[in-house]
């Protein structure tokens, strides 16, 4: 979009926050870069110029708005509704990839050189994926410094930074203060809200709107015993990260999301920001969504009733494959059972001062070395699960933010016991397709039926070739007809 001059002119001029995180406009007279909903003066178009994103106007030489704070924007949408090379190395970036492989390792991971990543993201998003990481680590900095009592120098090395000087020195040149005015800066505007020890308090952009019904609904009524909960108007969870682990709470208010977290290692704070916004599906677009759901005269009325539905997706893909094989035929109370067994024999025990949270989910490794006569299942679901695990934990099966999705379906479906529905609850919710689609599930033919659509699953797949590239999200609308805790934000 940043190649459309006229339109993201008329975006900055009328201040429209919908676009935030789709473009980044650099002022040629101040050298500031700046959100499209910016509260600052528009300048005068002849000394804008647009980038698509924060990491290319840094590179550029321009600095972040105090302002407005682009560094804080929703993440582009492209990121989680493509499939493509670039696509797939944002995701992986943004989940600390190249912090903790290098650019050799995002090369690896998406099967290709390093030379060809780094053309593909300068061509497209005008800055390579040392740049992209560099611009994550500084909003990283950014949040340490602003939210927590650490040392500098502790930031430093928790936000991935090599040295301390290249963190004083990247922060002056992003943000145009030091570390230790940044940090004076944030105490001058702070209210006077009590600070718990050890958690890191931020708040997490979207799109309006948003509704939280389905999307807290969802998670708070599948949460596993001991690794998620609903407690005071929070949906919590633990987490297992690269470097440690952390217990995450997620409240939602009209205009963000309020994030509390508690980390072992505060160098997983990116990751852990970025996942919790994959979980909650921060990032998407609802207004396209829901235009092109209102084509269908059918859908039209439920997106009118509750619009900017997202889809609940989780914060470990592997977790959830193996929380779907559970499920497979199954109430969502049996299924939970099953899962809070599995934490209970396998899973690493956590302290959570908060809360009533006991366990991390066992990891692929763990499960793999479990004893298959010990499952409560079938015979058949053992096996599933059993072969599922066992090609995780080789690696043979990948489910991470940058993996091919039609690759990842095709290993699916090729695995024992994994049918058309498996398959794409995995995809729709583990892998993030937002075109993924259940035309086999029960309730969505119900709803389908109900509001005079076809609802067998040929039928039912021909109808929804008009909700293309968003299947997803329609899936969600249809759900949401019935009377089932999933679709109701808990008390």
């Amino acid at each position: 979009m940043h190649t459309d001059t006229e339109r993201c002119v008329r975006a900055v001029r009328s201040k429209d926050a919908r676009f935030d995180g789709w473009f980044f406009t650099a002022v040629l007279t101040t050298r500031i870069y700046c959100r499209p909903s910016c509260p600052a003066v528009p300048p005068k178009a002849e000394n804008m110029t647009f980038y698509p994103s924060a990491a290319a106007c840094q590179q550029a030489g321009f600095r972040a708005c105090k302002r407005c704070r682009p560094d804080t924007s929703p993440g582009s949408p492209e990121w989680n509704a493509r499939a493509d090379t670039v696509a797939r190395a944002m995701r992986l970036i943004a989940d600390g990839v190249v912090d903790r492989e290098g650019v050799p390792g995002l090369a690896a991971r998406l099967g290709y050189s390093t030379r060809q990543i780094e053309r593909q993201l300068l061509a497209e998003l005008g800055a390579g994926p040392l740049a992209l990481a560099r611009s994550q680590r500084a909003q990283t900095a950014r949040v340490l410094i602003e939210t927590t009592a650490l040392p500098m120098a502790e930031i430093a090395f928790a936000a991935g930074f090599s040295s301390i000087r290249t963190f004083n020195d990247t922060v002056r040149e992003v943000f145009a203060l030091a570390p230790g005015e940044l940090r004076a800066r944030a105490a001058r505007a702070r209210t006077a809200v009590p600070q718990t020890s050890g958690v890191i308090a931020l708040r997490l952009p979207y799109r309006a709107p948003l509704n939280p019904g389905n999307l807290f609904g969802h998670l708070a009524a599948t949460g596993v015993p001991g690794v998620e909960e609903w407690r005071d108007g929070a949906y919590r969870r633990t987490l297992t990260l690269p470097y440690g682990h952390g217990i995450v709470a997620l409240t939602p208010h009209p205009d963000h999301i309020a994030c509390r977290l508690s980390l072992t290692d505060p160098r997983d704070l990116t990751i852990a920001i970025s996942r919790c916004r994959r979980l909650l599906d921060l990032d998407a677009d609802p207004v396209a969504v829901d235009d092109q759901l209102r084509t269908d005269p059918e859908l039209a009325p439920l997106v009118d009733k509750a619009p900017g539905r997202r889809v609940p997706r989780t914060v470990d893909a592997a977790e959830f494959a193996v929380r779907a094989v559970l499920g497979q035929q199954v109430s969502t109370a049996a299924a939970r059972t099953h899962a809070g067994r599995l934490v209970t024999a396998h899973g690493v025990p956590v302290d959570d001062a908060e809360g009533g949270l006991t366990h991390l989910f066992p990891t692929s490794e763990a499960l793999a070395a479990l004893d298959p006569e010990a499952l409560a299942l079938p015979r058949s679901r053992r096996t599933t699960l059993t072969t599922l695990v066992a090609a995780l934990a080789e690696g043979t099966l990948a489910l991470d933010p940058g993996s091919d999705w039609d690759r990842a379906r095709a290993q699916l479906a090729a695995l024992p016991g994994f049918g058309p529905w498996t398959v794409e609850v995995i995809a729709m919710r583990a892998l993030g397709d937002p075109d993924s689609f259940l035309p086999t599930d029960l309730g969505m033919r119900r709803a389908a039926a109900e509001l005079g659509m076809p609802s067998t699953p040929a039928a039912l797949t021909a109808r929804a070739a008009a909700w293309r590239p968003w299947r997803a999200y329609a899936v969600q609308y249809l759900w949401a007809t019935d009377d089932h805790p999933i679709n109701r934000l808990p008390s």
